[in-house]
């Protein structure tokens, strides 16, 4: 079993306030949140506003302390062991929390100037991200090479499925990548709703400026091992874990090689995504055919954890 953690996009008013309400696992890690940011995340995930709480800096801390509570429920109830933890994007902090890695205030303070960083780099509606659905990785890393003129840059940023695949940068070279994908033939290609170019060369102002803060904070070593976004691979040791989250912000996330390396070369054979929404375990079905998944974003879906167990 891995369980695997979501990123930003999966935010939602109201996500764990039913956790809250059943569960003192999960009151004491919003209560731990609160008391660590100095502000009220908790009525924030809870209540709103919807605009704030899609402010990038917001969402990142908003986002971890909702997987982190809903995951210490999980490990509390079903006594699953995962053999490997991942997490996309954001994610893998919540991962390397459930590893060990990161204590749970650390991470919250590390994801909230992570989104401050990421926003400051970019100046809103100078950067741009979409998805092209429909083209397989080389199709779009050639597109992105070929919209990348007059100085403006356009990258992939995500590697989410075997077709479908972010790219993110400047918004004309963005624009250009969307309709060049169209003439490649690509089914569709989506401008993101995002306020900046995530893992893209444009946040190496980012990268730089939460360096610091990396090398500030002690890093155990996971147990379970971490499948990094920017290697598609494990680390199991703390100066690894650390390196991988830096390169992270301005590299693409290697989803589709992470969740393929798990089924292939880590024998997961159950992928469990623990957190609020469904994007991930969507992705590992397109990924690996015929893999067995399940989600925990409510307290019902509980149930659903002990069938998967029992098949």
């Amino acid at each position: 079993t891995a369980f695997v953690f979501p990123g930003q996009g999966s935010q939602q008013v109201g996500m764990g306030r039913a956790w809250v309400e059943g569960f003192a696992a999960a009151r004491a890690t919003f209560e731990e949140a609160d008391e660590t940011l100095g502000f009220a995340l908790s009525t924030l995930c809870f209540d709103g506003p919807e605009d704030e709480l899609q402010l990038t800096a917001n969402t990142q801390p908003a986002i971890l302390a909702t997987s982190v509570a809903i995951w210490r429920v999980v490990r509390e109830r079903s006594g699953v062991e995962p053999a490997l933890v991942a997490g996309h994007s954001l994610g893998e902090y919540t991962a390397h929390v459930a590893a060990g890695t990161l204590t749970l205030a650390d991470a919250l303070r590390l994801v909230r100037r992570r989104g401050e960083l990421m926003q400051e780099a970019v100046p809103v509606g100078v950067g741009a991200m979409a998805a092209i659905l429909g083209l397989d990785a080389a199709a779009v890393a050639a597109v992105a090479e070929e919209a990348s003129r007059n100085g403006e840059v356009c990258a992939v940023a995500n590697y989410n499925a075997p077709t479908q695949i972010v790219v993110a940068g400047h918004a004309p070279a963005v624009e250009r990548a969307m309709t060049l994908a169209g003439e490649a033939g690509a089914r569709r290609a989506i401008p993101l709703p995002v306020s900046a170019p995530f893992h893209s060369p444009l946040m190496a102002p980012a990268r730089e400026g939460l360096t610091p803060d990396l090398a500030s904070v002690s890093f155990a070593d996971p147990d379970p091992p971490v499948v990094v976004n920017i290697d598609a691979r494990p680390v199991d040791d703390g100066a690894g874990a650390r390196d991988a989250l830096v390169r992270q912000i301005d590299g693409p996330v290697r989803w589709v090689e992470s969740v393929e390396w798990m089924a292939s070369e880590g024998g997961i054979e159950r992928f469990i995504e623990v957190g609020p929404g469904s994007v991930l375990r969507g992705l590992v079905r397109k990924i690996v055919a015929g893999a067995t998944t399940a989600g925990i974003a409510e307290p019902s879906d509980l149930e659903a954890l002990d069938a998967s167990a029992e098949r």
